[in-house]
């Protein structure tokens, strides 16, 4: 997947009490970074990382509707 106009950064992290596949967060400079939880399966991963993509795409950080269905939308 490839998002136009969006700078956004990886990491792989060991997520010791979470059980989450990933988060995300909006840097000051307007830049995301993608955490994966590094105990999830590779298949797992990749799935958490298309969903954290979907957030940017979907323009999540900038929607005032509830989270329940920010999360249902970005799949």
């Amino acid at each position: 997947m490839i998002l136009e106009n969006a700078d956004y950064f990886v990491k792989l992290v060991d997520f010791p009490v979470c059980s989450c596949g990933g988060v995300i967060l909006l840097n000051e400079d307007g830049t995301y970074t993608i955490l994966i939880n590094s105990r999830l399966s590779h298949e797992q991963n990749a799935n958490s990382l298309i969903h954290e993509l979907n957030h940017i795409k979907n323009g999540d950080f900038y929607r005032s509707i509830p989270i329940k269905q920010i999360e249902a939308e970005a799949g």
